[in-house]
C-alpha cells in the first residue's frame, strides 16, 4: 500500500481473468492488457458479444505469436458459478493458476428505492457484490489453499466498486448497497489476506460514469434529480477508465479512482453521511488520518506475527476442534 517507481503488476506473459469483458470497461481493459501482452480469458454471458471482445483483444495483441486467448460464457448472478469457471480457467491455462483476476461486470439501473420492488435492489446485489465475491472466494481458495505455492511475485485481485461508495447520491437507492458492500468486502480482504503465506494483493477500482452501453441503459431510469446533480460531472470513455485504472494498479495503489473528481471523493471517505454536529464532525475529520498513520500498521503488523506464530489459517480450526477434544477427554 507504499508508493513504488516501478511497476507493481506486470502482465507480459501473464493471464488474466476479466469478469463483464464483452462490452464496456471490462472490454476496453481486456483489450488495454492484451496490448500490454497479457493471455487474456474473457467472460460475460452473451456469446457473440464475447467473441466480438475476443476478436478485439487479439488484433491487440504485444505478441502475437504467442499471446493466448479464451472466453467462458457464464452467469455471474448464479450462486456458486465461479469454482467451474476457474476450473476450466485454470485447466485452459495449462493447469496453472491465474495470476490476475478482475471483476469488472456489473450493472446500475437507478430509479427512486421506495418506488421499485425491492426484488430490484436484490437482482443488482447479485450481480454487483455476488458476482464478484463468488468469484473472489473461488479464486482466492485456490491461490492461498494450504498446499499453494509460496513465490515472491503476487497475485491480484481487482474489485470494481464505484464513487457511490464514497458518496451516495439520490437516485441510486437499488445499486450503491452492492457497491457499497464491495467496499467493505475489499477492505477486510485486503487484511485477511496477509494472514496467509501466499503473497496476495487486493485492489478496488472506483469509477465514476463511463459512456458505455450500460450507461445508456441506466439513463433510461435514471430520475430527473439524480440527472440534475451530476450534471456537469465528467463522464468517461470506456478506454480512459481502463487506462486509469491499470496505470493505478501498475503504481501498487489499493484503491484506484479513474479521475479527479473521484479522487475527491475518496479523500473526503466521510462521503455524504449527515453528521451529528458538523464542528466536531469535521475537527475529528481531520483528525483521523493522522490517527490511522499508527493504528493501520499496527493492526497489519499484529496479522503477520499471528501467521508467523500461528502458521496456515487451515490449520486454525483444526487445532481449535483438537484442544476441544482434549478438553472433553480430561
Amino acid at each position: 500500500m507504499g508508493i513504488s517507481w516501478s511497476n507493481q503488476m506486470p502482465v507480459e506473459g501473464k493471464t488474466v481473468l476479466i469478469t463483464g469483458a464483452s462490452e464496456g470497461m471490462g472490454k476496453s481493459v481486456a483489450r488495454q492488457l492484451s496490448e500490454k501482452g497479457a493471455n487474456v480469458i474473457l467472460v460475460s454471458r452473451n456469446v457473440s458479444r464475447l467473441e466480438a471482445a475476443m476478436a478485439e483483444a487479439k488484433a491487440a495483441a504485444r505478441n502475437p505469436k504467442t499471446q493466448r486467448f479464451y472466453f467462458i460464457s457464464a452467469d455471474v448472478t448464479k450462486p456458486d458459478y465461479a469454482p467451474a469457471l476457474v476450473a476450466e480457467a485454470v485447466a485452459w491455462n495449462d493447469n496453472r493458476p491465474i495470476d490476475i483476476v478482475w471483476c469488472v461486470a456489473g450493472m446500475s439501473t437507478p430509479d427512486f428505492w421506495l418506488e421499485v420492488p425491492l426484488s430490484q435492489t436484490r437482482s443488482q446485489m447479485d450481480i454487483n457484490f455476488w458476482g464478484a465475491a463468488e468469484m473472489a472466494h473461488a479464486i482466492l481458495r485456490v491461490w492461498c489453499a494450504p498446499d499453494a505455492p509460496v513465490v515472491p511475485e503476487p497475485k491480484h485481485l481487482i474489485f470494481t466498486s464505484s464513487v457511490v461508495a464514497f458518496f451516495p447520491i439520490v437516485g441510486y437507492g437499488p445499486y450503491t448497497p452492492a457497491k457499497s458492500a464491495l467496499r467493505g468486502l475489499a477492505d477486510t480482504l485486503v487484511q485477511e489476506v496477509e494472514a496467509y503465506p501466499q503473497n496476495v494483493k487486493i485492489h478496488v477500482v472506483y469509477p465514476a460514469s463511463i459512456s458505455s452501453p450500460g450507461y445508456e441503459r441506466e439513463n433510461k431510469t435514471k430520475p430527473g434529480i439524480t440527472k440534475m446533480i451530476e450534471e456537469g460531472d465528467p463522464v468517461q470513455t470506456p478506454d480512459a477508465v481502463a487506462t486509469s485504472s491499470i496505470r493505478g494498479l501498475e503504481k501498487g495503489h489499493y484503491a484506484v479512482t479513474t479521475a479527479f473528481f473521484g479522487y475527491i471523493l475518496r479523500w473526503s471517505s466521510l462521503g455524504g453521511s449527515p453528521r451529528n454536529n458538523w464542528f466536531v464532525d469535521t475537527i475529528m475529520a481531520c483528525l483521523m488520518p493522522l490517527i490511522w498513520i499508527f493504528a493501520l500498521p499496527d493492526i497489519f503488523s499484529k496479522i503477520r506475527k499471528y501467521r508467523k506464530a500461528h502458521g496456515h489459517p487451515a490449520n486454525y480450526r483444526a487445532k481449535a476442534i483438537e484442544g476441544d477434544d482434549q478438553k472433553v477427554i480430561t
